[in-house]
């Protein structure tokens, strides 16, 4: 993509972004692609470049600082009129490079070099934790500033946002380069149009998205664009961080805009559905599909229904709608729990994302299912909204004109990255050689004995001194384990979706000498976890996985808290038999084998742990199957939307 592409609007107020851009018409990706060998590190295209970047550097380092700012501000102009796909973006990256030394004390390692390359040229890095991600991302993104493209670095949470560009003002600011944050805080129209305008902004992927949108309804309600004021200059050029949470986990619901309206019935009504819907027997009257999390009436539930609504008016009244809200209270009762689903607090129910253990304030249900969750928990009815604009990830990423990205686990969904985002993946090799080691999967039957290994393995690794951290799937359990070391006497400190706020403080310490730390999967995702002096030499943090995770890359992302740059690390799994996720993915034979498995009927414990470790895998991939099919209904359903609205404009 030539930078004529890239650049126009960012001087002349127009609002650039790529259109037109289904998925059915999208470049197909053929087997001998899939085979073909990535760059490599040591690639011809590279070590050109890298030559480049050596000469430039080498000119650099006796300059003083006055003439390193007139050497950007020549660059900057170069840049401007002949674009980022050159030779030019080598001696950015020496500027870059060189201004990272001496302000921050910290030199761009050559993996990191590697990785900015990459995202530059529109592709996804594939790095490990802790090899320095928020690092690599300043070539880029500075590089593309200095030529004039607004670059919006794209993080997982406001924390993450908010920390980079603190962190890393000091050297855009040397480069000449202004930075900005939206973020929850960022409330003021004019403030977020004023960071929306800086050269770099950091943000979350549901900020811009939702920015986008309103800029979107501006143009419908005013017709011509320049009168709503748009808050964005455009969707010129993206890095995205954590780029697997935020471009596949979080791509399963569509972002939607949507205003409060008047009720259509009292708020008891809700309270009503739930007293029906509890007097209704499983399998005799509705039936529940686990894997699907669907509900499913009976012809007796259906009659059931309606002789409990007789006497009732209103909605009861209505057959379509009256079993409709049945069946959504129905969900509410079965399909969804406290402390794995949501949490309630200050009196409002909170979602959980399944995938971070982070609790999502400003998110509800729709069709009715917050409001009977709320009247469940017995708090305060929220109005129903109406939609007023929505849009998948999927869609919004594809406008971008230039798309990049860094993560540590993407290899599981290279295939789904590529042919969605078009966006293909490279693995980047470690700056150090990685010292982390597994040490196997302890099998239990259940519950019970899984605190049980799991207190006396912590025991032993607490007197060697070694840090442990736990991960867990969901708030309950982690609060179920909290409890079991309290009661062993063990101190530790809980990090889940209710502690939020002090996640990177809490993660951030959990190196320390025989500190223990028990976290929902990737809670404090993106603080590096450094060990304190001596741990290193103890055989330094140990991780342990205490629940089947969804999916492989989560098990990747929790084991590689651990062994980072070169530090030496160890993680293993501690898995119990009646594990939910384990039984509800699994097909019905193979649940009756697990059943077999823990009433001891096969084997040893050591067979066993072999035929679980398959069993996981296969649970993993039962899932990944059915999120990856969730997310392509999404897709054609938004494609179908928009060719059944072509008649009336942007579907969104």
């Amino acid at each position: 993509m030539s930078e004529q592409v890239l650049r126009p609007g960012s001087r002349l107020g127009a609002y650039p972004e790529q259109r037109d851009k289904a998925a059915g018409a999208r470049r197909l990706q053929t087997l001998r692609q899939w085979i073909t060998p990535e760059p490599r590190i040591g690639g011809r295209s590279f070590r050109c470049f890298l030559d480049h970047l050596h000469r430039h550097e080498s000119g650099l380092r006796e300059r003083s600082a006055a003439a390193l700012k007139r050497e950007t501000h020549r660059l900057r102009q170069r840049l401007y009129r002949e674009g980022i796909d050159g030779d030019l973006p080598a001696h950015g990256f020496a500027l870059v490079r060189e201004q990272a030394r001496r302000i921050m004390g910290m030199r761009h390692y050559e993996v990191q070099l590697f990785g900015g390359w990459l995202m530059l040229q529109g592709r996804l890095a594939e790095m490990e934790t802790g090899e320095g991600k928020s690092l690599t991302a300043t070539l880029p993104a500075a590089v593309a500033a200095l030529a004039g493209i607004p670059v919006h670095v794209i993080t997982a949470n406001d924390y993450l946002a908010r920390r980079d560009a603190e962190l890393l003002r000091p050297l855009y600011t040397a480069l000449g380069l202004s930075v900005g944050v939206v973020d929850d805080a960022t409330r003021d129209p004019e403030a977020r149009r004023d960071a929306w305008a800086c050269d770099i902004t950091y943000c979350t992927a549901q900020q811009v998205a939702f920015d986008y949108l309103r800029d979107g309804l501006g143009r419908q309600n005013h017709g011509d664009p320049g009168v709503s004021h748009p808050l964005l200059r455009g969707l010129c050029f993206a890095i995205v961080d954590e780029a697997d949470s935020v471009l596949i986990d979080e791509a399963r619901t569509p972002l939607v805009i949507a205003r409060e309206i008047p009720p259509s019935f009292p708020p008891e009504t809700w309270h009503d559905a739930l007293a029906i819907a509890a007097e209704l027997d499983r399998n005799r009257d509705f039936r529940i599909d686990e894997n699907q999390r669907s509900v499913e009436i009976t012809a007796a539930g259906i009659r059931r229904i309606e002789r409990q609504a007789a006497h009732r008016t209103g909605i009861w009244q209505r057959p379509r709608q009256r079993r409709e809200l049945a069946r959504q209270a129905l969900i509410a009762l079965h399909l969804f729990q406290r402390d794995r689903d949501y949490i309630v607090r200050n009196g409002k129910v909170e979602i959980i994302d399944a995938n971070t253990g982070r609790s999502m304030a400003d998110r509800t249900w729709e069709m009715g299912l917050h409001q009977l969750i709320e009247a469940r928990e017995g708090c305060a009815i929220t109005p129903p909204r109406e939609t007023l604009a929505r849009i998948s990830y999927q869609s919004f990423f594809r406008r971008y004109l230039r798309l990049a990205g860094m993560t540590g686990t993407a290899r599981e969904v290279a295939r789904e990255l590529h042919r969605v985002y078009d966006l293909p993946v490279v693995r980047v090799p470690t700056h150090r050689p990685c010292r982390r080691r597994m040490e196997g999967r302890r099998l239990v039957r259940d519950q019970a004995a899984l605190n049980a290994a799991l207190i006396t393995r912590i025991r032993d690794l607490r007197n060697k001194g070694r840090p442990v951290l736990i991960g867990t799937r969901s708030v309950a359990f982690s609060q179920t384990i909290s409890r079991a070391l309290t009661a062993a006497g063990l101190q530790h400190t809980l990090l889940n979706a209710q502690q939020d706020a002090n996640e990177a403080a809490i993660i951030a310490r959990a190196g320390e000498p025989g500190r223990l730390t028990v976290a929902t999967n990737m809670a404090g995702r993106g603080t590096d976890i450094k060990l304190a002096p001596g741990v290193a030499e103890r055989g330094g943090l140990h991780v342990i996985s205490v629940e089947c995770n969804e999916a492989r890359r989560i098990d990747r992302q929790l084991f590689g808290r651990c062994a980072r740059q070169g530090d030496p690390g160890s993680f293993e799994t501690f898995l119990a038999l009646n594990d939910p996720f384990l039984n509800n993915m699994l097909p019905v034979p193979i649940s009756l084998l697990i059943k077999t498995i823990q009433r001891g009927k096969i084997g040893s414990m050591r067979t066993s742990n072999r035929v679980a470790g398959l069993l996981v895998r296969l649970a993993q991939w039962q899932n990944e199957r059915r999120n990856r099919r969730a997310r392509q209904r999404l897709m054609q359903a938004e494609a179908n939307l928009k060719e059944q609205l072509a008649f009336s404009g942007k579907s969104e």
